[in-house]
Formats: C-alpha cells, sequence, structure tokens
C-alpha cells in the first residue's frame, strides 16, 4: 500500500497559486496558540498541562532533539511506503491518535469525540476512544467508517463493570482494546489543581458510563435524575491499582488484541508477554501523571527489544513529522499523537484535526523522501545518531 503523504504540500502550494491562504497554523506552537484562545482557561490548563513543575512533559519533547537521522543518498526514494502491519489490519501509515479523556470537550459544539472519530474517517488514521467521551461509544464507533479504532479501558474496580464496557466496545466494532496502567490515580497537576477543575467530577465526559446498564444499575436514581449521586458513585469505584495476578482476568475479558499502556520497563514488557497480551504501549501519559520521570522515547529502545517482535506502540511527546520518524527508526511499530491533534480540534473541528494529521503525515514522508529512507524497514536504529 503506498501513498504520498507529501502530496499535501503542492495542495497547499496550489491554493495559494489561486489565493487561498492556510487558515491553520503549520507548527505545533502556532496550534497551541490557536488553541489556547479557543479554550476557556480551566479546560487549557487541563489539556496543556501536565504533572508538578512538567519536567517530565519537557523531557518527553526535548527527548527527540537528542537523536538526528542520517541522511543516505542515491537510493531513489521518489516512493515511500509508510503503511504498517498491526494486528492483521494492513494500515496505509503508523500514526494514530491517542486516548484524550477531554476530547469532547475541545471542539465547539462540545462533540469532540465524534469529530475525531470523523477525521479518523477522512484521514485513515486509527483513533483510540477514550473511556471517558461526550458521546456514547457506539455513536463514536459509528464515525470512523472503514478507519479501524481502539477502545480504551480505565479499568474500574467493579469487574462486572469493565466487563460490560468492554463488551460494549467489541459490539461496537472496535479493534483492540487499550488499557490504560497508570492512571488509577490522578497525578499532581498544579495547572488543574490552581483552577480547581476536574471535569469529570463536574460530571463531563462520562457517557460510557452513565449509558452502561451495569453502572445504571448500580444507582438509586437515573443520572438524568441524579448526577451527582452517579458520579459519587464513579469516584468510588473508578481507580483500580491492576496487579500482575489481574492480567489473567482482563485476559479472559476478549478475543480482541489486548494492549496495556504505560509500560516503560523492559521487565514489565517480559511480564505483559508472558500474560497473553498482543501489544505493548510505550508511554509515560504524555508527562501529565508523574512528574521527575524518564522521557518515554529514552524508554523505547529497551522495551521494543524486550517485546521481542510484539507490537510497540509509543506515545509521549511527539510534536512533529520528524518526531514521528525517529520513534519509528527506535522501533515503534506505531507512533501516537495527543496534543497536536487536541489543539487542531480546538482550533478548526474535524478540518483542523485533519489539517495536522496531513501535516505530520507529510513531514515524516518528506523526510524519509530527502533522507533517503524509502520504506520503515529502512528507518533502523543505525539510521539515527545521538547528538553530544
Amino acid at each position: 500500500m503506498t501513498r504520498s503523504f507529501g502530496d499535501y504540500q503542492n495542495e497547499i502550494y496550489g491554493d495559494g497559486l489561486r489565493g487561498v491562504v492556510p487558515t491553520l497554523p503549520m507548527t505545533f506552537a502556532g496550534l497551541e496558540s490557536k488553541a489556547q484562545a479557543a479554550l476557556s482557561p480551566s479546560l487549557w490548563s487541563y489539556v496543556a498541562g501536565g504533572a508538578g513543575d512538567e519536567y517530565t512533559q519537557r523531557a518527553n519533547v526535548s527527548a527527540f532533539e537528542q537523536w538526528g537521522l542520517i541522511p543516505r543518498m542515491m537510493v531513489g526514494a521518489a516512493r515511500r511506503d509508510l503503511s504498517v502491519d498491526l494486528f492483521g489490519m494492513t494500515l496505509a501509515s503508523p500514526l494514530f491518535m491517542v486516548p484524550v479523556g477531554v476530547i469532547g470537550l475541545c471542539s465547539q459544539d462540545a462533540h469532540g469525540d465524534l469529530a475525531t472519530a470523523r477525521a479518523a474517517a477522512r484521514t485513515g488514521v486509527p483513533m483510540v476512544a477514550s473511556t471517558l467521551t461526550v458521546d456514547p461509544m457506539e455513536a463514536v464507533a459509528k464515525e470512523l467508517g472503514d478507519t479501524p479504532g481502539f477502545f480504551q479501558l480505565y479499568t474500574p474496580t467493579d469487574r462486572d463493570l469493565a466487563e460490560s464496557l468492554v463488551h460494549r466496545a467489541e459490539a461496537a466494532g472496535f479493534k483492540g482494546i487499550v488499557v490504560t496502567l497508570d492512571t488509577w490515580v490522578t497525578g499532581w497537576r498544579p495547572r488543574d489543581l490552581s483552577t480547581s477543575n476536574f471535569p469529570q467530577l463536574r460530571g463531563h465526559c462520562l457517557a460510557n458510563y452513565t449509558s452502561d446498564p451495569v453502572f445504571r444499575a448500580r444507582l438509586e436514581r437515573s443520572p438524568e435524575e441524579d448526577m451527582g449521586a452517579a458520579v459519587a458513585h464513579l469516584m468510588g469505584i473508578y481507580g483500580n491499582p491492576l496487579t500482575w495476578d489481574d492480567l489473567p482476568w482482563l485476559r479472559s475479558l476478549t478475543d480482541l488484541p489486548l494492549i496495556l499502556k504505560g509500560i516503560c520497563h523492559p521487565d514489565d514488557v517480559r511480564r505483559a508477554k508472558d500474560g497473553g497480551v498482543n501489544g505493548i504501549y510505550c508511554s509515560n501519559h504524555g508527562g501529565r501523571q508523574a512528574n521527575g520521570g524518564l522521557a518515554a522515547l529514552d524508554a523505547l529502545p529497551e522495551v521494543v527489544d524486550a517485546a521481542d517482535g510484539l507490537p510497540v506502540l509509543f506515545d509521549s511527546g511527539v510534536r512533529t513529522g520528524a518526531d514521528i520518524v525517529k520513534a519509528l527508526a527506535l522501533g515503534a511499530t506505531a507512533v501516537g499523537v495527543g496534543r497536536p491533534y487536541a489543539y487542531g480540534l480546538a482550533a478548526g473541528g474535524t478540518d483542523g484535526i485533519v489539517h495536522v494529521l496531513r501535516a505530520l503525515l507529510a513531514e515524516a514522508d518528506l523526510i524519509m523522501a530527502v533522507d533517503g529512507y524509502p520504506t520503515l524497514a529502512d528507518l533502523t536504529r543505525e539510521a539515527l545518531r545521538r547528538r553530544p
């Protein structure tokens, strides 16, 4: 499957000949500024902020600057193939959209989950839908079209509810279950604390719970009648500090690919693989959960080695097409992007996300063209050098 993602720049230059100039920024900094102007201060702090003094969030970004791609000439990279095989599916590119728990609130109509799914349908870039959505997972899945989607699970302590959420995701047509391991308790987030804002406590982005028959059966009154009681019940069962003893149960919930998110240590990779997972997701939650840690990119090579052929998804700090290329060269099977597409949504709705995804893929494609790497198989660790 070959596709010239770099042609997006030709479209932009062609529009310029007709006097049409882009309305959306071309850089992450430009998107960030436009999104900040579009979002309320409390929502902006939630999306943009990280844990503690945000050292880990900054380290995630700067880690990419420590690596440089070595150009290779005379290889005839006129056509590039960015396609990737993942869980039995052939995808046009290795890019995917990570779960963002307040993405539903980031669009002007407050239905950002649907907008994100529509962008996935238009670009072929998969979406990982969060447990925390404005619209139920079934409505999100319907907007994905032919593009595969994955469902991210925040595992509640109520096992019947967890099973119900997973089975609903199966029935809705999601192609895999991503279990987030590092968010059973919320990290110390000064930006959110300074605005006293935790959206879910205010009843936002809880549609997957309030529409769930198991969850509703636990309540004396329906969420429509008493949302405060529903939120209180959810807060009592939300955080499940999973252990390795829980993995057989998680594995038993579904025949879909099971991916564990938040793994950064090779020993944890090996235990997960022994437990029958189908994929490893190397991530530190974009620096939002624990401050002072290792940049996720620095953990990636050892994670890939320990995975020993198991697919490795990666996110945290990805801002550019160059970042995507470097993560792939370090062994990632697929690379996730978070804040950039959230900012694209805030700045321009579905069109904004489509622009961000196309721009990221265009840059990655053109880097591979200019530097002489026609396929993803050519992007190995030997293609990179650490900067002094």
